[in-house]
């Protein structure tokens, strides 16, 4: 079990069903209820996300010199990690060579403190994004984070709710349930008696991350093309995107909130299977986060959940399901799945937690993300491409007839696993200097559904690797297009009838283009995909 209540928990204590899960999909007796019109730290944060918002390209933007101090020991530590690698891993082949620089990164982001860590934090969940041995290696930071005095998280919390510990809790575990790059968690138990979870903010991350991205901004133009392991990333757009995810992880108000609108779309698309801890209706403030506790099994922890008589295939679909329905109809869902971040309850729903970085689509963004989802199920591959040019993946004049000649969009898909390796090297040169040439970028909101997707990917690995995945894509997508056929029919213009699932187009995102393949497997995925690796590895 994932954060288990304490053996001295009172027993047969039952509150009463709360009235707010009509609204949320919370815990069914809660320890408090949320009136969204009367929490105390919600005034205001529409302007405070703005400020935000406008902070970016502030941060970003190059300047004649960012903090010299800074500049110095982040140039240094770079210095480091690219001379070791060039005197003793450039010559050892592709795949080691790659490995010596990845190791070399994450050691110089380690060093250099919680902002660099995060930032690896967010790499080592791209997989698909960023190259496999710098994906592996960044995996290392998630918990090389070492946590922050017991004095320092009391004085940030008595500062911050302008009382003392004692005054609040009447006990507080001064060791930390996790610690990570922004905060970290502690156990308490509130003075009226509830059991919570407390999210406490380093003291000076706002300042480290502010100078660090000054820092950052102004080296990334020089690093265009210079690091092997990530010569086809873009390091301006990156620190961009960064910057623009990691400020508003710094108030913990706006975490609070989206915390709320997840639990209330939810409860609106009737996704019952996902639940979202409470909010503390008072104490909430920029740096300090009061919440309800709940407990369950790690996501990873198949034998437990088997043994408790929950369908792991169910806890993929609910997954699935909500994740997606929630991006194609709000234009909200979680931005950092991992299995940090959710486990399932004993009654098999899935508890989410940590909304720091959350995904809000604009309307013309989840219009143009709901063409995406829809036209990629039906095999329209002019809407589909469209679609991400509307998203920002592609400049606002690119020609969708130009990019389909020069992705070879027009001729008939090739399973991968049948070039040679050449052959496949070849082809995704050729893809990946097409999209420079276009000026192809990522936009935040698509790197973090593609983040999560991995993540999903990962999960069906460990909780259902003999399912269908073609099968069970197709359903979600025929499930989507008949619950609000309507109105996607009216947002975008055409008839309901017209969302017809095309199960081909479907096993071709997979790489399968054998017509009589009628579904694929995790497992059988996962051979074609190490069968890929291996051939690119030798080259």
């Amino acid at each position: 079990m994932n954060d288990t209540p304490p053996a001295d928990a009172p027993a047969g204590d039952s509150p009463p069903p709360s009235v707010d899960t009509d609204r949320y999909t919370f815990t069914d007796r809660g320890p408090w209820i949320i009136d969204r019109d009367r929490v105390s730290w919600g005034r205001g944060l529409p302007v405070i996300r703005m400020t935000i918002r406008r902070q970016v390209p502030v941060l970003t933007g190059r300047r004649r010199l960012p903090p010299p101090v800074r500049l110095a020991e982040v140039t240094a530590r770079l210095a480091v990690a690219a001379g070791g690698w060039v005197v003793k891993d450039r010559r050892r082949g592709a795949p080691s060579s790659r490995a010596g620089l990845s190791r070399r990164l994450r050691l110089a982001a380690e060093h250099l403190g919680p902002t660099y860590i995060k930032l690896g934090q967010i790499i080592s969940s791209g997989e698909g994004l960023f190259p496999a041995e710098l994906v592996d290696e960044f995996r290392k930071c998630r918990d090389q984070v070492r946590a922050e005095p017991f004095d320092t998280v009391r004085r940030v919390i008595e500062e911050d709710l302008g009382r003392t510990l004692e005054e609040v809790f009447s006990s507080f575990d001064p060791e930390p349930l996790a610690a990570a790059s922004i905060a970290q968690v502690h156990v308490a138990r509130l003075a009226t008696g509830e059991e919570v979870v407390v999210k406490v903010q380093r003291p000076t991350i706002r300042q480290q991350v502010q100078s660090d991205l000054k820092v950052m901004s102004w080296l990334a133009p020089f690093l265009v093309g210079r690091i092997p392991v990530a010569a086809l990333a873009n390091p301006p757009a990156l620190v961009e995107l960064f910057a623009e995810t990691i400020l508003e992880e710094l108030d913990f108000r706006l975490e609070a909130e989206n915390m709320l609108d997840v639990a209330e779309v939810f409860a609106e698309l009737d996704q019952r299977g996902w639940i979202i801890a409470r909010p503390h209706p008072e104490l909430v403030t920029r740096r300090v986060l009061v919440m309800e506790r709940l407990s369950g099994f790690a996501f990873e922890d198949l034998a437990s959940m088997q043994a408790a008589g929950i369908d792991t295939h169910e806890i993929i679909r609910i997954g699935m399901k909500g994740f997606t329905e929630g991006c194609i109809v709000h234009g909200i869902f979680h931005g950092d799945l991992h299995a940090g971040n959710l486990f399932v309850t004993p009654d098999g729903r899935i508890a989410l937690l940590d909304f720091g970085i959350t995904a809000r689509m604009t309307p013309l963004q989840r219009s143009a993300f709901l063409r995406m989802m829809l036209y990629g199920a039906m095999g329209d591959i002019p809407g589909q491409i469209a679609a991400f040019r509307d998203l920002g993946a592609l400049p606002a004049d690119t020609d969708i007839d130009e990019v389909i000649r020069e992705l070879g969009l027009d001729k008939a898909p090739v399973d991968p696993t049948t070039l040679s390796q050449d052959q496949l090297v070849g082809e995704i040169q050729r893809i990946i200097k097409a999209l420079m040439g276009m000026g192809a970028r990522l936009p935040k909101i698509l790197m973090l559904y593609v983040k999560n997707l991995v993540f999903l990917d990962g999960a069906i690995a460990v909780l259902a690797p003999d399912l269908d995945l073609v099968a069970e894509v197709a359903s979600l997508s025929s499930g989507l297009a008949t619950a609000h056929g309507e109105r996607f029919a009216t947002e975008l213009g055409v008839s309901a009838d017209g969302f017809v699932v095309d199960e081909a187009a479907i096993r071709a995102s997979f790489g399968i283009v054998d017509d009589s393949t009628e579904g694929v497997t995790y497992s059988e995925l996962r051979r074609r995909r190490e069968t890929i690796r291996r051939r690119l590895d030798r080259r």
